[in-house]
Formats: C-alpha cells, structure tokens, sequence
C-alpha cells in the first residue's frame, strides 16, 4: 500500500520526547553554569582581586568556579528536591549578602539563575508577592498573572499580591510536551 505513511511507534515518540528533554535541559544546564560563574566572579572574585592587587593570587579560584558552577547547576537542576533548596539559599546568601530579606529586581527572576531559585525554593522569606513579581517568577506578563488569579490558579494573599507558595506549585507542576 503506497502513500500510507508507516504509524511511529510508541517507543519512538518517546525516544523524541526525551531527546527534546534533553535538548531543553542542557540549554537551561550551560545557561546557568555561565551565569552563576559571570554572578560568582562578578560579586565575589573580582573583589579579592582587587584587595589582593592582583589576579595570580586569585585564578586558582577563577579555575574552581568554574568546576563548582558546573556542579552547582546540576544540583539546582537535578532530582533531589531539597539539596537543589539547599544549593539555592547557599549560593543566594553567598551572592547576595545583606541585613534585610532577599528581594530582588523582579528582571532578576527573569534569568537563568532567578527562574532555577523561583522553581526550586520560590521566594525565599516572602508568602507574598506583587502581581508583577509574580508575573516575573512565571515568566508571563502581569494580566496574565491576574488571569490566573481570576481562575483561581494562583492563590490571592489575603494582604494582597499573589502567595509565593501557589507561584512555586505552578512553576513546579508536571507540563504537558506536545512533540510536533
């Protein structure tokens, strides 16, 4: 029978399905692990380097980093659940020193770094958010962040803005793949 196009086996679309997986998470993999060497040098080794006076002092740290980021993103992306919160509040309490609570820009949820925090720890010491915080930890714009709250898919706080608790179950919720 000619013209009939012979039916893909189930095994092969899940061979697709895993390779696009695979494909997505190594872009988010490398993404990370540059952007936490970029955040580690930026905030930590550059200024040793200028307290020591110079770079040679310094490079076997440079030469760590970027061993440990690797390392570092596996575990913000890995399986294990509570060493990837680990991982995140670490590498948040050692980049972002400071009295008050973390609460960064929300363009900073926007990166690699912020979306892996959002999906692992979410906000680290906030129940609430703003609506457009909210819209940044997701990823999507703040009317559509109120869309969801209309649909009652995200959680309202009673003190206004949207519960970090609801963001961090949608960020983490199992997501359909449609393979084309």
């Amino acid at each position: 029978m000619e013209g009939i196009l012979p039916k893909k086996s189930l095994l092969d679309e899940s061979e697709q399905v895993l390779a696009i997986v695979r494909q997505v998470s190594t872009r988010e993999h490398v993404a990370l692990v540059r952007e936490l060497i970029e955040l580690v040098e930026r905030r930590i080794v550059d200024p040793l380097e200028i307290l020591f006076g110079s770079d040679e002092q310094v490079e076997p740290v440079r030469d760590r980093l970027r061993i440990e980021a690797e390392v570092w993103a596996a575990q913000l992306l890995g399986p294990d659940e509570a060493l990837a919160v680990r991982m995140a509040a670490r590498l948040v309490a050692a980049a972002f020193p400071g009295d008050g609570p973390f609460d960064p820009p929300d363009e900073w949820w926007r990166t690699a770094f912020g979306r892996a925090v959002a999906r692992r720890a979410g906000h680290p010491g906030r129940d609430s958010v703003p609506f457009a915080t909210a819209g940044a930890m997701l990823g999507i714009t703040r009317q559509g962040v109120h869309d969801l709250v209309k649909r009652a898919k995200l959680d309202r706080h009673p003190d206004g803005g949207v519960t970090t608790r609801s963001i961090h179950e949608r960020l983490n919720r199992p997501r359909e793949r449609h393979v084309t």
